[in-house]
């Protein structure tokens, strides 16, 4: 005798959501965070990473703001502006890459030497006013 319609029904409603339940389950245990991730990397590549994430961060931003850019044009989508696009002749030749790695590692250097140059300048004045405090209590 075959079974109700709504008792096989069930059976396949049951066996779905034993099937994407588990893959879900699995899913959120098996994956790992982000800081896993990183602490993962053996340690050269950790470091390249932490070098690099400035940069990374730079490049997304470039990127939102060009797509901004062409998505407020009237042009067809696959005219990406100052990305070269693969697909266009006139554009093949034209650089993928959004920021000048050299130009941007010049350029938080040169932040970086600014910064330690007025933390420096800093020290050089406590120095000073504390090398006069102690004249002027010997005297």
């Amino acid at each position: 005798m075959s079974k109700p319609l709504w008792y096989r029904w069930g059976r396949v409603y049951f066996a779905g959501f034993c099937i994407i339940g588990s893959g879900v389950v699995l899913f959120k245990y098996t994956t790992p965070t982000d800081e896993e991730l990183i602490a993962a990397f053996s340690p050269d590549v950790r470091a390249d990473y932490e070098r690099n994430k400035e940069f990374r961060k730079r490049e997304q931003e470039e990127l939102r703001r060009i797509g901004q850019i062409t998505a407020a044009l009237n042009d067809p989508i696959w005219k990406t502006g100052p990305i070269g696009s693969p697909f266009e002749k006139d554009q093949r030749d034209m650089g993928q890459q959004l920021i000048d790695y050299n130009d941007f590692q010049k350029k938080t250097g040169d932040e970086f030497k600014k910064l330690e140059i007025s933390k420096a300048n800093q020290e050089l004045l406590e120095t000073e006013k504390l090398v006069k405090q102690k004249k002027s209590s010997w005297w």
